[in-house]
């Protein structure tokens, strides 16, 4: 019963993360209309796919050993990171994308698994 609730919790920040990603590219939006809300917007898919391909590769090994749940945990965090450095680079390809604008997102997006670390205390 403990993974469930673990889970609940990794799925409370990800849903927590798609808010925050809402609400900077709404910022965006209010300020600058679709084309200002788009590169925050991208930045915050920067590092929303990648938490979320992790979470499903931890959540995948939820019943497995110690050493398969290690090596889903490594396997997954190097693919987060590869993916995150291809995301950027995607996206840096996109013209007219605001670089400060997609840090915005991404660093917003990113903080709220800290902040959930400094918050959620189970």
């Amino acid at each position: 019963m403990a993974v469930e609730n673990h889970f609940s919790t990794v799925s409370r920040i990800l849903a927590m993360q798609v808010l925050m990603a809402i609400v900077v590219a709404s910022g965006f939006f209010v300020s600058g209309g679709f084309e200002g809300a788009k590169s925050p917007l991208l930045g915050s898919l920067v590092a929303l796919i990648p938490n979320g391909y992790f979470a499903w590769k931890i959540y995948l090994s939820r019943n497995k050993g110690a050493k398969k749940i290690v090596r889903a945990f490594y396997s997954g965090e190097t693919a987060k990171l590869i993916l995150t450095a291809a995301l950027f680079a995607v996206i840096f390809q996109i013209p007219g994308v605001n670089l400060l604008a997609v840090l915005a997102g991404y660093v917003a997006v990113s903080s709220v698994f800290w902040l959930a670390l400094l918050l959620w205390r189970d």
